[in-house]
């Protein structure tokens, strides 16, 4: 069947994210997925005291909640878990692995729910039933006749509880490695990174409740009307008592210019909150620019007044390193920072104004910021413009990365990191009787290279959708079909299921959403959101079959498949009541004491997080100023960065359809965008067919088959949807420190693509 062309509804800046289109879109799609009965007793349990947390995005739950606690994307994402639909033994018989991986990706995850263990054994092309002993049986000899631990490498994506999360890298580690890469490598490193040589943690700093103190709070790199829809309603909120809104984002994105709340009638008759009192449209790859330029205005005003706009008092006593950020934001031309951000002086100075009235200022951002060659460097930039003003460590300020995925905060407080601490590595052979191993072990990107050149054998991933998640696919696929076994642990069928090793296991698991039984009875598991906030989430529907088993359990199966006795844990006692995990995860991990009892409290419990006391446990014991050199984005004739996006209806890799409503394009996503004036300049048409060359190094790669959307983001930049424009990514290139792959920052050539 041909494909369908796009169509596209141009927009004319004055529509509004949420409002009752938000919730039809929402309701009809899980009344699709789910029938109307249960839709609304599945959507009624989100994000409720007694009922589970979202498995989408890590915004956290006000402390009073109402009936609705969910955005549209929440609803889909849950409708997405809770589908009627099956996907069982008769299934593969019916369809081989070729004529699977011939299908789409929406397809794909469509089907529905996996239902049984599943192999693929050596030089079949279909997948067979297996039972789960069979399955963890064969897993376990596997492993266990690698030539060494480091062979294997255990993936993990930010769904996985902290239960899990926490008996998975106790797995691992005495199993003897440290191979745990997770999808925090692929979105936010560069925050933890950046934050934790700067402040000393690499998590934000405040807490939903000083959204209502802020007066000023700046939003950069990110996207909240689709990817944390939430969040609109905290911004509207703190913009209706007079707080001041800032937006640096190359797209002049829906849910940044107006908000209508969908449980508000007022909003839906007089059109909502205009979000932005300022908006900079800042070029892909600007941030350090524009940052730089707020900067110098501010420390230029504080020099012919000494004290009047700079916290003096605090730089002297908990900073390092103004000095050297003073002579360097001296140093910068003016002409330099607003060619490479794109940004007027006079807007820079706008920002400035804004920062400078507000006592209390937020600055959030999402991967907009992170995955550049300098991700790093900017949100260290972030900081910088942060402790100007002492602004951390006090009633409505600080820094807020805002995580994509309800747990990938929570793995990593859990040990799920590739670095771990020697402090950390202590405390779990201490509690455990075992020397875990200190060996660092491989991040997503070395993974992919260890698995492509034989150094790793075996890949484990804990959820996710590996294959398509990460950069370069065909260097990937390339790296997975190297593999002797693969194994995933999953919900749906997706990609990476079928770009399998010589043999693979598909082991199917609960989902938040299901009642988790145990030997012990029902239980309940924990997640920690983007504010460092833990708390419940007990699932309520029936599983979607009798053979699916939670991700706590299969952990253990395959501990104890593998392991045996050795190491001395009793990994059927842990799972038969997670109370008896928690009460471990509480002797390990700072901040969990007493566990179960706070855990149980209405509204879960906070994680201490030092710098929110204005103690920085770094290096120098003080937040320390950061000197970066301004990137420059030197573009050939012809050239254009091009930055990945998600469209409006999808979740990380997860795509609910090929409509991306909030831009206006329908019936495709392999699409490309671009301002009108730089199609005509380079004498393309919108709704033609183009190719895609990126270039990294000596090396080029190409992507087929783009349609030319015009679109409002700045000259010589480009957008496209991910994955669709991950096969323009190099495997290596990554942020620095950080090593976060650079979807935000792809040099491209835009060719015609001749029509056949």
């Amino acid at each position: 069947m041909a494909r369908q062309l796009p169509t596209v509804e141009p927009q004319t800046g004055a529509e509004a994210a949420g409002g009752v289109e938000s919730v039809v879109a929402a309701v009809r799609h899980a009344a699709r997925e789910m029938g109307p009965r249960r839709a609304w007793k599945t959507l009624a349990d989100v994000n409720q005291e007694e009922g589970f947390d979202c498995p989408g995005c890590a915004w956290p739950e006000p402390a009073e909640r109402s009936g609705i606690e969910f955005c549209e994307n929440g609803a889909k994402h849950v409708a997405h878990e809770a589908t009627l639909k099956r996907v069982g033994p008769d299934f593969f018989r019916q369809w081989s692995i070729p004529e699977l991986l011939a299908q789409s990706d929406l397809w794909l995850e469509q089907q529905g729910r996996l239902t049984h263990p599943m192999i693929r054994r050596a030089a079949s092309d279909h997948y067979q039933e297996i039972s789960w002993d069979d399955a963890l049986a064969h897993a376990g000899e596997v492993l266990r006749g690698l030539a060494s631990p480091d062979e294997a490498v255990f993936y993990t994506s930010g769904r996985a509880s902290n239960e899990a999360a926490f008996l998975y890298q106790l797995f691992v580690r005495l199993y003897g490695t440290n191979n745990l890469p997770d999808c925090s490598n692929l979105c936010h490193e560069s925050s933890g990174t950046g934050l934790g040589e700067a402040i000393g943690v690499g998590k934000g700093t405040v807490g939903l409740a000083d959204f209502d103190h802020a007066e000023a709070i700046f939003l950069l790199g990110q996207n909240p009307g689709t990817n944390h829809p939430r969040m609109l309603a905290t911004l509207q909120r703190a913009k209706a008592r007079g707080c001041a809104i800032v937006s640096i984002n190359p797209l002049r994105e829906r849910g940044l210019v107006r908000f209508r709340h969908p449980q508000s009638a007022v909003d839906v008759v007089l059109g909502g909150t205009e979000i932005s009192d300022l908006f900079l449209q800042v070029r892909v790859g600007g941030d350090i620019a524009v940052l730089q330029g707020i900067m110098k205005e501010l420390v230029e005003r504080d020099e012919k007044a000494p004290g009047t706009v700079l916290d003096t008092a605090f730089i002297e006593e908990h900073t390092r390193g103004f000095g050297d950020l003073r002579v360097a934001l001296s140093a910068a031309a003016w002409d330099d920072l607003v060619e490479q951000s794109g940004i007027s002086r006079a807007e820079m100075r706008q920002a400035a104004d804004i920062y400078a009235r507000a006592r209390s200022v937020i600055a959030c951002w999402a991967m907009g910021l992170t995955q550049h060659k300098f991700g790093v460097a900017n949100v260290q930039e972030v900081m910088n413009l942060l402790l100007l003003r002492g602004n951390i460590g006090r009633a409505g300020a600080g820094p807020c990365p805002v995580r994509g995925h309800s747990n990938v905060q929570g793995d990593r407080t859990m040990g799920i990191w590739e670095r771990p601490t020697p402090e950390f590595l202590e405390r779990l052979g201490s509690e455990f009787g075992f020397e875990p191993p200190a060996k660092h072990g491989h991040d997503t990107v070395a993974a992919i290279r260890a698995l492509r050149e034989g150094r790793a054998r075996v890949l484990v991933a804990l959820g996710g959708n590996f294959a398509v998640a990460t950069p370069d696919p065909a260097y990937t696929a390339r790296a997975l079909r190297s593999c002797r076994l693969t194994v995933q642990i999953a919900t749906k069928l997706n990609r990476s299921h079928l770009i399998t090793g010589e043999e693979a296991l598909l082991l199917p698991c609960l989902g938040r959403t299901e009642i988790d039984r145990q030997a012990g009875g029902q239980q309940f598991v924990t997640v920690e959101d983007s504010m460092a906030l833990v708390h419940r989430s007990t699932g309520r529907n029936v599983p979607a079959s009798e053979h699916l088993r939670s991700e706590p359990a299969i952990v253990a199966g395959l501990a104890q498949a593998t392991l045996g006795d050795r190491g001395g844990v009793d990994w059927a006692a842990l799972v038969a009541d997670y109370d008896r995990i928690r009460e471990r995860i509480a002797r390990v991990i700072p901040g969990f004491e007493d566990f179960n009892r706070r855990v149980r409290v209405p509204g879960g419990f906070s994680l201490p997080v030092a710098a929110r006391e204005r103690r920085f446990d770094n290096a120098a014991g003080k937040a320390l100023f950061t000197v970066h050199p301004l990137p420059r984005i030197d573009l050939q004739p012809g050239e254009f960065l091009m930055m990945t996006i998600r469209s409006h209806d999808q979740f990380n890799t997860t795509v609910y359809s090929n409509d991306d409503r909030y831009r206006g394009v329908f019936g495709d996503r392999r699409v490309v965008l671009l301002h009108a004036d730089d199609i005509e300049a380079a004498g393309l048409t919108a709704g033609q067919r183009v190719d895609l060359h990126a270039r990294h190094g000596d090396e080029t790669r190409t992507a087929h088959g783009f349609r030319v959307v015009a679109y409002d983001l700045p000259r010589r930049t480009a957008a496209t949807y991910y994955p669709e424009g991950n096969e323009l990514v190099a495997i290596d290139s990554f942020a620095d420190r950080s090593r976060t792959p650079t979807f935000k920052s792809v040099v491209i050539r835009i060719e015609s693509h001749p029509e056949r």
